[in-house]
C-alpha cells in the first residue's frame, strides 16, 4: 500500500503569476485609469483626467475584461515555477484559483503551462475553504499546505479546512508592503526561495496542523 503524500494547494495571481502590475499597466494604457497600490481596492482606481473614483461595477467589468483578453500580460513570480516543480517531486500539487466570469480552468492551465507550471487547476469563486476541504477529501494526503495572497481565503480555510497548514504569500513586491499578514495563516513569506524551505520543513513534520 502506497503511503499518502502531502498535498500542496496554491493560488495563482500574486503567488505564481503577477497580476496587479500588468492590470495597472493595461488600465493606464487603454483606459486612462490610475491604480494606486497604497489605497484600499475600492478607492485605488481613479480616472486620470478627473481624479474621480472608478465606480465599483466598472471595476468588476474591467477585471473581467482583463482576464478575458489580457492574461498574456501576466508573467511568473520569481522562483515560483522552480519551487513548485521541486516540491511537486514530494507532493501532489493543485492550483486553486478564483477566476472571473469569462475565464476557464483550461485557459488558466494553458497560461501556467506556458511558464513551466503544469499541475491540475481547480477553478473557484468566493472563499476557498470549502473547495480546499473537498481537495483534502479527494486526495487523502498525509498533510496539506495552503498558499494564498488573500487574508479572507486564509480565514475561509481556517473555518472549513482547519487541518491545513496556511502560508500567506504576496509575491508582488510593489503590493506586499501594503498587505498586513493574515492572522489566520501560520506564516507570512513573500519569496519562493524562503517559502520552499518552509514548505519542506512542514513536509518533514509529516503531520496535519493541530490546534
Amino acid at each position: 500500500m502506497t503511503a499518502p503524500k502531502p498535498l500542496l494547494v496554491v493560488d495563482c495571481d500574486e503567488v505564481l503569476l503577477h497580476m496587479v502590475v500588468p492590470f495597472r499597466q493595461w488600465l493606464d494604457e487603454e483606459h486612462h485609469i490610475h491604480f494606486d497600490f497604497n489605497s484600499g481596492f475600492a478607492e485605488a482606481l481613479r480616472h486620470k483626467q478627473t481624479g474621480e473614483l472608478v465606480a465599483s461595477p466598472l471595476i468588476w467589468q474591467l477585471l473581467n475584461s482583463f482576464f478575458q483578453t489580457q492574461m498574456h500580460r501576466q508573467y511568473p513570480i520569481e522562483g515560483a515555477a522552480e519551487a513548485l516543480n521541486l516540491l511537486g517531486e514530494q507532493a501532489d500539487v493543485v492550483i486553486l484559483t478564483n477566476i472571473g466570469e469569462f475565464t476557464t480552468a483550461s485557459g488558466r492551465t494553458e497560461q501556467l503551462r506556458r511558464v513551466g507550471i503544469d499541475f491540475p487547476v481547480v477553478a473557484n469563486r468566493g472563499g476557498k475553504g470549502r473547495p480546499l476541504a473537498g481537495l483534502i477529501d479527494q486526495y487523502r494526503p498525509s498533510l496539506t499546505i495552503f498558499v494564498d495572497d488573500l487574508a479572507e481565503n486564509h480565514a475561509s480555510a481556517a473555518r472549513h479546512a482547519s487541518s491545513a497548514w496556511r502560508l500567506h504569500m504576496v509575491g508582488e513586491p510593489e503590493l506586499a508592503p501594503n498587505i498586513q499578514p493574515s492572522p489566520d495563516a501560520h506564516a507570512r513569506i513573500d519569496r519562493w526561495s524562503e517559502a520552499r524551505r518552509w514548505v519542506e520543513e512542514i513536509f518533514a513534520k509529516g503531520k496535519p496542523f493541530s490546534q
